[in-house]
């Protein structure tokens, strides 16, 4: 069990049925009237996230969310297939359960593959990854000055903003939380 006046970013507990996750949280202690807790939370398997305040006496069951880490294989229709590492089980996942991040994730990736009681809710893909630059206007020399941006077309598909002085071919760091460009790798 935890208590809301324990939580913290990331503590995950269950609340009325749901696995719920803290995303943010703010300890308030008013001039007048008690203590309490605000908080925003997300919950795990569906992704709405919700404000809400909480007193700190309130307790909850704390949930333990597996993290396993697994290669990503390959796709075909809306099934991803990921590796387990240790045993060498092909696991496919639905499309729907990857997230907006997953499109920056190519072939034979480590990834984390989240699950609650043995049902898979979610990939957490490596926070930084170095992808090719597959299309994009072409760049000119001395086009660092401003921060100024242009799309780029990544090799998993994915599409960014990146500075202008970035060339077709070029290899670029992105941050996968954000999916911003990070640097040249």
């Amino acid at each position: 069990m935890i208590s809301a006046g324990d939580f913290r970013n990331g503590v995950t507990f269950e609340m009325d049925g749901n696995v719920v996750q803290v995303i943010e949280f703010q300890h308030v202690k008013p001039g007048k009237g008690a203590a309490f807790v605000r908080t925003k939370y997300k919950n795990v398997i569906t992704g709405a996230v919700v404000e809400r305040s909480f007193n700190p006496t309130d307790k909850y069951p704390t949930a333990y969310i597996e993290r396993k880490d697994m290669q990503y294989l390959y796709n075909e229709d809306d099934l991803y297939y990921f590796m387990d590492m240790e045993s060498y089980e092909q696991v496919p996942i639905d499309k729907s359960k990857l997230g907006p991040s997953f499109a920056f994730v190519k072939e034979n990736t480590e990834v984390k593959v989240l699950s609650y009681k043995g049902n898979v809710f979610g990939v957490e893909p490596p926070f930084f990854v170095e992808l090719e630059v597959t299309e994009t206007d072409p760049g000119f020399k001395g086009d660092t000055a401003t921060n100024a941006t242009k799309p780029a077309v990544l090799e998993t598909g994915a599409e960014i903003k990146v500075p202008l002085f970035i060339d077709q071919g070029d290899v670029i760091r992105i941050d996968t939380r954000t999916g911003e460009y990070m640097e040249r790798a």
